[in-house]
């Protein structure tokens, strides 16, 4: 009975302050508007970009590379819209919604505010770091790379509701070169994160690493060679649909090969897209010196060398050596249609 007695004059209370009984809010977040996104400019001016891809497709180089310009900054991993808890946790708590969206505030002007709230952290966790690196003048683009293989297309929704107005950039990789990295990524940085007999096949490579690098004993289970071949599929085909579909000739999209075979030609390519200088000197000689680094390499020899040691890191074509007949098959199997549309040969 107190307890109840209680809760009715909590009820009053809310009444009194909002004007009506709270709902319980299960809803869609609003997208941004074109007049709160020249609002939001006003106020955080810089251009902004978002770098996408499937995971160890090349993001983290192409981050590296596109910031070598002095016009535009890129930071990693934010993973505003491609990893839980997304940007949307800002605002997505149910009385902080009922908060943003009630008629008592004034201040809102009987809108919900949740997309403004959204696009202020966003600019400002951008534009902050691009100013703190000496690139937040007039003129400069600022961006993120994240990648993201975990939501694929929806990413790409997500991002367009706060950010109509960005540059999209993705970036793919032969698929089975990707799932080969992602493999021995796990290997190194998330052991835990493995099954069993995943396990088995990681303590059998690091006794004897020669028979899987040759293609004569597998490094995935069936099931995992298939789930990594559907995944690369689906993120590939729904984020490039989804981007054309939104963006527009906003979105542009690149291979890695193609940016380890001519690095500064793709560079190029890029910042042109994103509208700054491509003549300034220096460019060239910063490009080639980048490429050569491998800190990446770097970070899992230390980590892990047992494992790492007998890899060639970033290498254009391991698969052909490491994947075994079966291996390819299943790949080709799977995602043959989506390698062969992006120029990727059997």
């Amino acid at each position: 009975m107190k307890n109840r007695y209680i809760h009715r004059l909590s009820l009053a209370y809310k009444v009194l302050l909002s004007g009506g009984l709270p709902q319980a809010i299960t809803r869609e977040i609003p997208s941004i508007t074109p007049e709160e996104v020249q609002e939001a400019r006003h106020f955080f001016p810089l251009d902004k970009f978002f770098i996408y891809g499937h995971a160890r497709s090349g993001t983290t180089l192409l981050a590296r590379l596109i910031r070598l310009h002095p016009q535009v900054h890129c930071n990693y991993q934010a993973h505003f819209f491609t990893r839980q808890p997304l940007l949307e946790s800002l605002v997505r708590n149910p009385e902080t919604a009922e908060w943003l969206m009630r008629r008592s505030n004034r201040w809102n002007h009987g809108k919900d505010l949740s997309p403004v709230v959204l696009r202020a952290a966003a600019d400002f966790i951008m534009e902050r770091d691009a100013l703190q690196e000496g690139k937040g003048k007039k003129g400069c683009v600022v961006g993120d790379k994240s990648p993201n293989s975990l939501l694929d297309g929806e990413s790409v929704k997500l991002t367009y509701k706060v950010y109509p107005d960005a540059y999209l950039i993705y970036i793919l990789r032969d698929g089975r070169d990707t799932i080969l990295s992602h493999r021995f990524q796990n290997f190194i940085e998330h052991p835990e994160t493995l099954s069993s007999e995943d396990k088995k096949i990681l303590d059998e490579f690091i006794q004897n690493p020669q028979p899987f690098l040759c293609g004569q004993r597998s490094i995935f289970t069936e099931k995992a060679i298939r789930k990594a071949a559907i995944g690369w599929m689906r993120n590939v085909c729904e984020t490039d649909e989804m981007s054309r579909q939104l963006y527009g000739n906003r979105y542009i999209h690149l291979r890695y090969e193609d940016l380890l075979s001519d690095s500064l030609g793709e560079m190029t390519r890029l910042w042109a897209f994103l509208g700054v200088d491509v003549n300034i000197p220096g460019l060239k000689k910063a490009v080639e010196t980048e490429t050569r680094e491998n800190p990446d390499a770097e970070w899992q020899q230390q980590k892990a060398s047992q494992i790492a040691s007998p890899l060639q890191k970033g290498k254009s074509g391991s698969y052909k050596e490491i994947f075994t007949d079966h291996d390819k098959q299943v790949f080709w199997d799977i995602a043959g249609e989506t390698l062969k549309t992006w120029g990727y040969d059997a």
